[in-house]
């Protein structure tokens, strides 16, 4: 369960981090990609804050999650200039896929009978978590 302190750090992050990412995305002349913060995650001791982002065109997800890891320092040293009058220290960023997303849309697809595993076996094989 978190705390309300954890809440309010994670709350803070995450719309500053929207904020910063969709500035650096616009400057770096990214057109066509609509990137979100869905999730901040926060420990107790708020040492680490893990960023879940949202990337549309889906395709382009792991190609923003690398270059994100490139600029994480910069990310960070912004993030810290715009909290410093309400965190004592900055938390390490850690950047991760949302996939909530397209798990809900394979869900949706299963339940219309779009994709039935019954009458196509080979799509079990594609659903088993590595």
């Amino acid at each position: 369960m978190e705390s309300n302190r954890q809440k309010k750090v994670a709350g803070v992050l995450q719309k500053d981090l929207a904020d910063v990412l969709q500035n650096a995305l616009r400057d770096s002349g990214h057109r066509g990609i609509i990137v979100s913060v869905s999730k901040v995650k926060v420990p107790t001791d708020l040492s680490i804050a893990k960023v879940y982002i949202s990337v549309f065109p889906n395709a382009e997800a792991s190609k923003m999650l690398e270059e994100l890891n490139v600029v994480k320092s910069k990310i960070r040293h912004e993030i810290s200039q715009r909290t410093r009058h309400q965190l004592r220290r900055m938390p390490e960023l850690q950047f991760y896929i949302d996939d909530s997303l397209e798990y809900m849309e394979g869900i949706d697809r299963s339940l219309k009978g779009i994709d039935n595993p019954i009458e196509d076996p080979t799509l079990l094989e594609k659903r088993k978590k590595s």
